[in-house]
């Protein structure tokens, strides 16, 4: 353990570890920042720094989310659905979400204590993620249950403290509902025809170290689980884009033309996506206007794509507006950023373009559902592969010896394959196929329908 710096405990690393390698003795620090911001920034962490980041993205979005301390190492998310009037588990390093007996049946924890951390108070929700109560309460040993119960009480009572009636009685209706859930939650039956996986994150050496493998500690399977592609914006945004070049090809628009206006395009999304989150908007000047009312309607099909809109304020000034699900804007920004990126370098590379070789492709499937050989999580999500971003993958821990991906359509459809891209990384000689036609890999696949 290293001494923080007056920089490292401004942003809450009390604790730095110091790593020092084996074969050149150069030393590297890791500052456990709690600050999310910072951790923004460093992009470095374990299951700590990714579940305080994801619970601040939850709030962010508007969610109430809370942070979960598990005593025996682990930390993850609950957010409240108000589709289902309940508090729902999300673990973003394992990619897992509603399934709060992972720990016990999957991985095999032996649970003590699991504590819900929220700004507006604490609370002990174990039996959420037990069906063995009896056993956890053997392992409860650090005090009594009233001592666990008052000392809880006695923290959320400073939070509550300042908050007004009316959103007192939210939460504790909502409080007295949880109770009921949880008090019933640890004595239901075991669905045993649900197998859940041992821990996915983190390297196999380490996970067997800590017994977190699994019920049978078995590396023989691989598969990770069926995973669903939530990737519906990539298609529009596609279909969009597609749109647009085919328009370009029918009249023949120059090449020097056709960049200027993915040129603006591009500026225009820049500034979208670093404006504020709840208020995205830009102000187009004369030029973009111009530029806009000569491609539309297929900009107003792009800007749909993403949630976003072209106004005409009172005083005459024109904007583009992020409207409806503000979430969805997010998503879809950076997808529409890369694919422009990706035409103007096709346009600039002279790179031959027609309606029937052309990127993007319009008619892309989507919200299927994915299973691969191997994932490398939280970051490596086999439905990496299919979520239209450049700066993402999905990584296969074994890639080098062989892996594999399935898709399959949304409520067993069929269809006949008109084509598909692939992109690969090469950046990781251990997870890179050694053998693969054409030097590609099953990332960022594209699949198109036939017309």
């Amino acid at each position: 353990m290293g001494t923080p710096l007056p920089s490292e405990i401004k942003f809450g690393a009390n604790r730095v570890e110091i790593y020092r390698c084996n074969y050149c003795s150069g030393t590297t620090r890791f500052p456990r920042y709690n600050d999310p911001y910072k951790l923004l920034e460093t992009r470095k962490g374990r299951c700590g720094e990714w579940a305080n980041c994801f619970t601040f993205y939850c709030r962010t979005f508007g969610y109430d989310a809370r942070l979960i301390l598990d005593f025996t190492d682990h930390v993850w998310t609950e957010c409240f659905s108000n589709l289902y009037g309940r508090w729902m588990h999300l673990d973003p390093c394992e990619g897992v979400y509603d399934n709060p007996l992972l720990y016990e049946k999957g991985w095999n924890k032996k649970l003590d204590y699991v504590i819900a951390i929220s700004n507006d108070g604490v609370r002990d929700v174990t039996k959420r993620y037990t069906r063995k109560w009896h056993e956890v309460l053997s392992r409860r040993i650090i005090t009594s249950e009233d001592n666990v119960s008052a000392v809880l009480s006695s923290i959320t009572g400073k939070y509550r403290s300042g908050l007004s009636i009316d959103r007192l009685a939210v939460i504790e209706k909502r409080d007295k509902k949880e109770s009921e859930e949880l008090s019933k939650a640890a004595y239901l039956e075991v669905d045993t025809t649900i197998s859940l996986p041992g821990r996915q994150s983190g390297s196999v050496e380490w996970r067997k170290a800590r017994s977190e493998l699994g019920q049978v500690d078995s590396l023989t399977s691989s598969a990770c689980p069926v995973r669903k592609c939530v990737d519906a914006h990539v298609s529009k945004v596609y279909d969009a884009l597609s749109s647009l070049l085919s328009h370009f090809c029918d009249e023949n628009i120059p090449k020097e033309r056709a960049i200027e206006v993915f040129d603006t395009l591009k500026r225009v999304m820049q500034n979208l996506k670093d404006a504020n989150f709840k208020s995205r908007r830009v102000t187009l000047d004369k030029k973009t206007q111009q530029i806009f009312e000569e491609i539309f309607p297929s900009i107003e099909r792009l800007l749909c794509a993403m949630s976003l809109k072209a106004e005409l304020g009172t005083d005459g000034e024109c904007s583009a507006t992020a409207v409806g699900n503000k979430i969805h804007t997010s998503l879809a920004l950076p997808v529409a950023m890369d694919a422009v990126d990706e035409i103007l370098s096709n346009y600039k590379s002279d790179v031959f373009c027609t309606k029937v070789h052309q990127f993007p492709r319009g008619n892309r499937l989507c919200s299927g559902s994915v299973l691969a050989s191997g994932e490398q999580l939280p970051i490596g999500i086999a439905t990496a592969a299919f979520d239209g971003i450049h700066s993402s993958k999905w990584e296969e821990p074994d890639g080098s010896k062989g892996c594999w991906i399935i898709y399959k359509m949304l409520d067993d459809q069929t269809c006949e394959l008109d084509s598909y891209d692939l992109m690969s990384a090469n950046d990781v000689p251990e997870r890179d196929p050694m053998d693969w036609y054409n030097n590609f890999v099953y990332l960022h696949t594209l699949l198109c329908r036939a017309p």
